[in-house]
């Protein structure tokens, strides 16, 4: 590579510090720096479609819960993270080498922007790990507690809104020694003049007692505080599921449903300590890199600074895999969302039928009208409760259309899986 000096040297994007290309974690690190950028990408164009997706998903009426509410926010502030990444792996990683100065690469907009990066990430992931610990927190308090109805569910919804407020400016406030303590400077050389971050020397002794409390808050409160939450309300949900096991057995034998495959506990319990146990892995480490960084001199710029590609791709993995968790593991959301794409069908269904002057109008409309019948189990009750409605609709719908909108698994579902998501309904009312 061409530098500053025209020698073959690695520096720190970040304030200009020359690395050590003979130790092993740098070589590795700059190894996976030359692909780290289009990994990214990939993980970037998955997981800001699809948090859109997640957000459009759980705020529609019926999947308002105090819970999914904060799922929402997580989501919001996982796409924002993901959102200020691309611009910034596409100019440092991908434009132009991973670990190398240069006038055209190192220009004040860039670094100011590489500055908001910066700033703006830690931000977002402070929120979002504070988001999971209240996710944790309301799981706990909902399983503990025997209150039920509709004023409790609203009730509930309020103190989500007002945790998810309070997290946000409080992770405002935290930041802002972070904010005040990083800014740009100039590193001259006989042939370039280019912009780098100002260094806070940490792990040396010539680090400022500003810069060492402003590490320490943020490794403490962004990272280890958290995380030990976390851990606790953790093993309180995995202490309540034999608790869940029993009472849904309970349950589903009142219903008079014999067993016929293992019953499992609660889906929604099951997911957050998947989702905590993901924030697990890709904060708590960095948090313990960030204390040895201050306390170990050297350590910063030989171990933090090679292993943060590795960071930055488990974090945004994080942040991206939230949609899977939901689709494998929520019966509502996947039909809450099949319900969407459904809904858009026919409406695109129906216009092109309608400026194409075919006549299908009426067809569509009664196909739509017997989707909603279908959705969420409720044809067999419809039938029941309306069976000349029901008689009119299906006169009106050809048998091609009847076959391609009633889904073989709604109408065939067994009774153990209708009870187990009642269970999970009254659950989450509960």
């Amino acid at each position: 590579m061409e530098f500053l000096n025209n020698t073959t040297f690695s520096y720190d994007i970040w304030t200009g510090s020359q690395l050590n290309d003979h130790d092993a974690l740098t070589t590795f690190s700059l190894a996976y720096g030359k692909s780290h950028g289009y990994v990214s990408l990939l993980v970037c164009f998955f997981g800001i479609p699809t948090n859109i997706i997640n957000i459009t998903v759980l705020t529609r009426k019926h999947m308002q819960t105090s819970i999914n509410l904060i799922l929402t926010w997580m989501a919001v502030s996982d796409m924002l993270t993901m959102v200020t990444y691309v611009p910034f792996v596409v100019h440092f990683y991908i434009q132009y080498g991973t670990y190398e100065l240069s006038a055209e690469k190192n220009t004040k907009i860039w670094m100011e922007y590489l500055l908001f990066h910066i700033n703006f990430s830690a931000l977002t992931h402070t929120i979002s790990i504070w988001l999971g610990v209240s996710l944790a927190i309301f799981r706990y308090m909902h399983l503990q507690s025997s209150e039920t109805g509709n004023l409790v569910h609203v009730r509930r919804i309020i103190r989500a809104r007002i945790a998810i407020f309070v997290i946000i400016a409080c992770s405002v406030l935290l930041m802002i020694p972070n904010f005040m303590s990083t800014s740009l400077e100039l590193k001259a050389n006989t042939s370039e003049i280019v912009y780098i971050i100002e260094d806070t020397n940490i792990g040396t002794p010539n680090i400022t007692l500003i810069n060492f409390v402003n590490m320490c808050i943020y490794s403490a409160f962004a990272k280890f505080v958290p995380c030990l939450l976390m851990i606790v309300f953790g093993g309180l949900l995995l202490r309540t599921l034999d608790m869940q096991v029993r009472v849904r057995r309970k349950r589903m034998t009142k219903l008079g449903v014999i067993m016929t495959r293992p019953l499992h506990t609660s889906r929604t319990t099951v997911l957050l300590l998947i989702v905590m146990i993901l924030f697990l892995i890709t904060e708590l480490p960095q948090g313990i890199l960030i204390v040895l960084s201050l306390f170990k001199s050297g350590f910063f710029l030989d171990v933090y600074i090679p292993l943060g590609d590795v960071m930055d791709i488990l974090a945004l993995v994080n942040n991206a895999i939230n949609f899977v968790l939901y689709c494998s593991m929520n019966r509502e959301f996947r039909r809450t969302l099949v319900r969407i794409l459904r809904t858009r069908g026919l409406k695109h269904y129906r216009t092109h039928a309608h400026t194409n002057g075919t006549g299908t109008e009426l067809v569509t409309e009664a196909a739509q009208k017997l989707s909603v019948m279908v959705d969420n189990q409720a044809c067999d009750e419809t039938i029941s409760k309306d069976p000349l409605e029901t008689a009119n609709v299906m006169t009106m719908v050809s048998a091609t259309e009847l076959s391609t909108l009633i889904d073989p698994k709604h109408t065939e579902e067994n009774m153990q899986d209708i009870n187990e998501k009642k269970f999970d309904e009254n659950e989450e009312v509960k």
